[in-house]
């Protein structure tokens, strides 16, 4: 007979423990209902001091504890209580009494209590001893349901057919599928004091593929955790010295080691203990002796989920590097209370300075040298200078403002107010003509800088949606333009605003009167170095 025909033969029985589950679940329920609303009467009742309704409630209860042994009895052994000389007929009649007999009780109770309490005037508990009631009586039908079948059954669906449809959509368990080990293997650390518990898990978790580590106590998993990675641990409960438990809540408070999914084993089946572990944290809990196919299932499962958290946080650092380098690339055209302006959401960004100090430069010589150098030759040295000066300016806690070809501008005093910009812009312009007589001394090139520098009142603001750039406007950027253009290689171009702030600083030699273009006659200075 083939493994296919052998999976065939129990499919009645599967058939036949699923409708018993289906029955159990349809009968059951508003037993457990009436039982759960009940427990809470109670306790509201006494809270409340009705003491004289505890009696009957007690008595409900009590009915209900017999209703909920018989249904199980109806559903798990319905042979049992059938006696050897009564027909079909007759047993269902009596099976119908039985249930009918607790059930009747729970009702009149329950019906007298609301009239009674509906009377004194005690609402609080009415509308939990209406939900008793229509249990009550949703299971009555369904009692009468078994023996008389109501007109309408015909169209409704059938407790078989629910099942089968359910068992169609959940295949069974292929068992050689789970001999053999799946492509979801991980390492796993297996935390329990006997040897063979160890030994069984080693071999089976081995089997399929996994890597297994085994320790028996909880205090070298947790030191070994420090040192070595896991993707799965399963920790006995009850263990000498340090417990399954403790083991737990370590773990979950440990930054490094709480993202690693729990399977807490136990031969201690018991609801308050599994609840406490799914608190502290671990991912599930499996009494022994534990069935090895479901074992198996909760470490797929669990590794799953691990697998795709490892992923989610994955892409969030992913998520996380693109970010900085998105804000790396914006802050190196925009300064950053710009980019934190633009971020907050505004959409126009202009800004009046009243005092500014403008600077431009200009390399000499650079249009020769860019038609006799290769084109990457050029780049090079045109990076190499600009680099240069760009350490320069961030040590000044200056704003680079952009570059156009060989033309370098600068600004002091903005986008933050900087009370001596103006003598931090002089000291730049020193700097960089120092930089570029170190440049023509180690690359042996003939270029010289030119720097222009003026101080004044200045916009400055965001242009542009596409491509957009942090620049400044005004008369005193034209100006300083202008000093910049009719100054001289390897010198610093100051206009008389500047000569003023700067003149207890630095050391100028005068230049007389200046004919400039779009502005007239000026009086301008060459700044030659600072004060001795």
């Amino acid at each position: 007979m083939g493994y296919q025909e052998v999976q065939s033969v129990p499919e009645a029985d599967r058939l036949e423990r699923a409708l018993g589950a289906f029955l159990r679940q349809q009968l059951s329920a508003p037993v457990v209902t009436m039982r759960g609303f009940l427990d809470i009467i109670l306790e509201d009742t006494r809270r409340l001091g009705l003491d004289g309704a505890i009696p009957d409630l007690e008595r409900m209860r009590d009915a209900c504890t017999d209703l909920a042994a018989l249904v199980g009895r109806v559903i798990d052994q319905p042979d049992a209580i059938r006696k050897p000389e009564e027909s079909f007929e007759t047993f269902q009649s009596r099976l119908r009494h039985d249930l009918r007999t607790p059930l009747n009780a729970i009702k009149g109770y329950c019906e007298m209590l609301i009239e009674d309490m509906r009377d004194a005037g005690q609402t609080q508990l009415l509308p939990d001893l209406d939900k008793v009631r229509e249990a009550a009586d949703q299971l009555l039908l369904q009692i009468d349901a078994m023996v008389e079948p109501s007109p309408r059954s015909d169209e409704q669906e059938k407790p078989v057919e629910i099942v089968a449809g359910l068992l169609r959509a959940i295949a069974p368990v292929d068992v050689r599928q789970h001999e053999h080990g799946r492509e979801l293997t991980s390492r796993i650390l297996v935390v329990d004091d006997i040897a063979a518990n160890r030994d069984l898990l080693d071999r089976r978790l081995t089997r399929e593929g996994h890597q297994v580590v085994a320790v028996d106590n909880g205090a070298g998993a947790l030191d070994l955790l420090l040192v070595e990675n896991f993707d799965l641990i399963l920790l006995d409960l009850m263990m000498p010295g340090m417990s399954g438990f403790e083991v737990l809540c370590r773990l979950k408070s440990s930054s490094r080691m709480r993202h690693i999914p729990v399977i807490m084993i136990s031969a201690l089946d018991e609801l308050d203990t599994a609840v406490r572990c799914i608190e502290a944290g671990a991912e599930d809990y499996l009494p022994k002796p534990f069935n090895p196919i479901l074992l198996r299932a909760k470490i797929n499962a669990s590794l799953e989920k691990k697998w795709l958290r490892d992923r989610e946080q994955k892409h969030f650092e992913e998520l996380r590097t693109e970010k900085l380098r998105s804000e790396s690339l914006l802050l190196n055209i925009l300064p950053q209370n710009i980019v934190a302006r633009m971020r907050a959401g505004e959409a126009v960004i202009a800004d009046r300075f009243d005092h500014a100090t403008i600077l431009f430069s200009d390399l000499v010589g650079f249009t020769v040298l860019a038609s006799s150098f290769a084109p990457d030759r050029i780049l090079e040295l045109l990076s190499s200078v600009f680099e240069s000066f760009d350490r320069a300016v961030q040590e000044q806690g200056l704003e680079k403002i952009k570059t156009i070809g060989d033309a370098y501008m600068v600004a002091g005093g903005l986008p933050e107010p900087l009370p001596d910009h103006t003598r931090r812009v002089a000291a730049l312009a020193i700097e960089m003509l120092d930089i570029m007589e170190r440049m023509r001394a180690r690359l042996d090139v003939d270029l010289k800088v030119r720097i222009g520098i003026h101080v004044g009142p200045v916009v400055a603001g965001v242009i542009g949606t596409h491509k957009f750039i942090y620049d400044v406007w005004g008369d005193t950027v034209n100006t300083a333009s202008r000093m910049e253009s009719f100054g001289a290689p390897g010198r610093i171009h100051v206009s008389a605003e500047t000569y003023g702030v700067l003149r207890h600083d630095f050391e100028f030699e005068p230049r007389g009167p200046l004919e400039i273009k779009g502005k007239g006659a000026m009086e301008t200075y060459f700044l030659v170095g600072r004060a001795r």
